[in-house]
């Protein structure tokens, strides 16, 4: 079983964190242990409990091991920016250290650690470097995430290129609907069948208020679970 994964995706805004809650729900529904790691969020608020994220709430409310927030997400940033500008404006410099000494805990406390990146794979966090560049280093594999839209193929395509040119596994891919009404879903889906060489895990269908919905249903988490 792998003990821990990255949800990549082939831009912002496609559904990485909905996809990471239907995973960690379809874990759950299996008996199994499992933490959300966001290790790094742009886009945060201060809220009366500190800097808060939404998506990294998201993922500490769907996995089922209590993990106080800064285990969760230890480089909140405030502007919705590239995470490298973000953290220039506001001073923060992101360790990859602290991310791989926090995923290293996870790991001892549950069965699954689900780790979710923030953007495209090439994500810049700082002027020099990617996030990708850690994903490499702790040699995670990877679970790619579609959003269907016009011009997701290349995206998709390219990304699932980079991840295998890098050296990583790609475990498994999600297709997740973002808008009714793009044309030729089943022929895009078809081609993206055909064309990456990694399980389909599911597609999730276009739901409103889709984040707070169950949708683990709709994931086959069996190439995670027997890998």
């Amino acid at each position: 079983m792998i003990k821990a994964f990255f949800i990549a995706g082939t831009d912002t805004e496609v559904g990485k964190t909905v996809v990471s809650k239907a995973i960690l729900q379809a874990l759950d529904a299996k008996g199994l242990t499992t933490i959300g790691y966001k290790p790094v969020a742009a886009g945060s608020k201060e809220t009366e409990e500190g800097i808060r994220n939404s998506d990294a709430l998201h993922l500490q409310q769907a996995a089922n091991q209590e993990v106080p927030y800064s285990e969760v997400n230890p480089y909140a940033l405030f502007e919705p920016t590239s995470p490298h500008i973000a953290a220039r404006g506001e001073g923060v410099e992101i360790d990859y250290l602290v991310l791989s000494e926090k995923l290293a805990t996870h790991k001892q406390n549950a069965d699954v650690v689900l780790v979710e990146g923030a953007g495209g794979w090439r994500v810049p966090v700082s002027d020099t470097d990617s996030l990708s560049t850690w994903v490499q280093q702790e040699k995670l594999p990877v679970v790619l995430v579609v959003g269907i839209k016009l011009g997701c193929l290349s995206h998709a395509l390219l990304t699932a290129e980079a991840i295998k040119n890098d050296g990583l596994e790609l475990v498994g891919w999600v297709a997740n609907r973002i808008n009714p009404g793009t044309e030729h879903y089943a022929d895009i889906i078809t081609t993206l069948e055909q064309r990456i060489s990694a399980p389909k895990l599911g597609e999730i269908p276009y739901v409103p208020s889709v984040k707070r919905r169950d949708v683990g249903k709709y994931i086959d988490i069996s190439p995670i679970v027997n890998g």
